[in-house]
């Protein structure tokens, strides 16, 4: 006998970001993207680019697959026929089919067996809120996960995927907690999560399926409420892909050519540059980010005092000493050649401080391309856009090896006949 050949399980990816989620899914080999729905486009692009140049669709399938759009308006994302100021932002940018028929006339007869998706995160984060004068309970964006349950309720799959950092479990707009909200719109719409006092349960490092970095992300997971009992299936299998073996820094960008500074800042260009490599080998967007005289001094004094062991106000006096001027939060960290690296994060558009790296040789902070290793990202993965926006999409992005551990425990359950 065979081995049985399970027909492919099909998702909707939202707030698809540049493609982290959808490439763990696809990688898996047991999944169909119908849709990914992203708006920012840099992220748009990138993940075009990847669908063509990995996953066998032609540039024309990518336009209609990845929808430039903004799923808050969610009855013209389902149907089309957009009015003429949604016109005006994304027409020019998206298959004609979805400016018309919109999603529904994209997904037509099939069956949506999955909507996977993690809505931005910055008004659920504990750091986001510490750096809001309101505590971002304002923020618009504590209720995007509406869009992302009434995508749910039109389309009614199998399960469901919600993935956002911890953060959300003490978010508390509009007076009442974020989780219990999440929890009610949910049962409303015919869906079983855990409770929100069980949630705490469903946080997840990505170190744990082979990410070489410490990120905690909460994973929601949802199903119709006729099987309940099988949503503990799904955390089952999913404790199950956890492995035991970490990732250090060393490990995924330890063999990368080695960037080190140059004795004078190069201004001849339109930018200036700070380093150099000495080897031939190119990899694409392994450039270092100027880092000037005083920032080299700054990493040779951090690295060679060994800082990161310091204690806080410790590291606050030294920015105070480099800078001048005082904060409340620490501004400098290295990565560590032996550890996973801290949680990569889309504030490295503004500055890499946080993550000087490791070799005190190089006096640098990461390149676009260690960050993209240290999310798990293939190498081969093409990031298009500004290099603050390469960095944005980047840190935003669910890791790959972590989003692959997910899907293969949800195929596992779905073809397993739990669901």
């Amino acid at each position: 006998m065979g081995q049985k050949v399970h027909k492919k399980i099909t998702f909707i990816d939202l707030f698809a970001g540049c493609g982290g989620l959808s490439e763990g899914f696809l990688a898996t080999g047991k999944y169909e993207g119908l849709a990914h729905v992203e708006w920012e486009s840099p992220m748009v692009n990138t993940l075009r680019s990847r669908l063509v140049e990995k996953w066998n669709h032609t540039k024309e399938d990518s336009l209609k697959r990845v929808i430039k759009f903004d799923v808050q308006k969610t009855e013209e994302l389902f149907y089309g026929n957009w009015q003429e100021s949604t016109k005006n932002l994304y027409a020019k940018e998206n298959d004609p089919l979805i400016v018309e028929k919109g999603l529904d006339g994209l997904i037509g007869k099939n069956q949506v067996d999955c909507i996977i998706g993690g809505p931005p995160c910055q008004a659920y984060s504990i750091a986001g809120r510490a750096q809001s004068p309101t505590g971002m309970k304002n923020d618009y964006r504590n209720y995007l996960f509406e869009s992302f349950v009434k995508i749910v309720d039109h389309y009614k799959p199998k399960f469901f995927v919600f993935e956002n950092v911890p953060g959300l479990l003490s978010a508390c707009p509009g007076g009442k907690p974020v989780r219990e909200r999440i929890y009610e719109a949910f049962d409303k719409i015919g869906y079983e999560i855990r409770r929100p006092e069980n949630l705490k349960n469903s946080i997840y490092c990505a170190e744990d399926f082979g990410v070489p970095q410490k990120r905690n992300r909460i994973i929601i997971i949802g199903i119709p409420k006729k099987n309940p009992s099988n949503l503990d299936s799904f955390y089952k299998a999913l404790d199950h892909q956890k492995t035991s073996k970490h990732k250090t820094v060393r490990d995924v960008i330890g063999n990368l050519p080695k960037l080190f500074p140059l004795d004078e800042i190069d201004c001849s260009g339109r930018s200036k540059i700070s380093h150099y490599q000495t080897t031939e080998k190119k990899i694409d967007l392994h450039i270092p980010r100027y880092n000037g005289k005083r920032d080299q001094k700054l990493f040779f004094e951090w690295l060679s005092k060994g800082m990161n062991s310091f204690s806080q106000e410790e590291k606050k006096a030294f920015y105070t000493k480099i800078t001048g001027h005082t904060s409340n939060h620490i501004k400098y960290r290295n990565l560590e050649w032996d550890k996973p690296s801290p949680t990569i994060v889309a504030h490295l558009q503004k500055d890499g401080y946080m993550f000087i790296h490791p070799d005190i040789a190089q006096l640098r902070t990461i390149t676009i391309r260690e960050a993209a290793l240290l999310q798990s990202f293939p190498p081969d993965y093409k990031f298009i856009g500004s290099n603050p926006y390469c960095f944005k999409m980047i840190g935003n992005a669910v890791p790959v090896l972590f989003a692959k551990g997910i899907a293969n425990a949800m195929a596992e359950v779905v073809q397993g006949g739990e669901i």
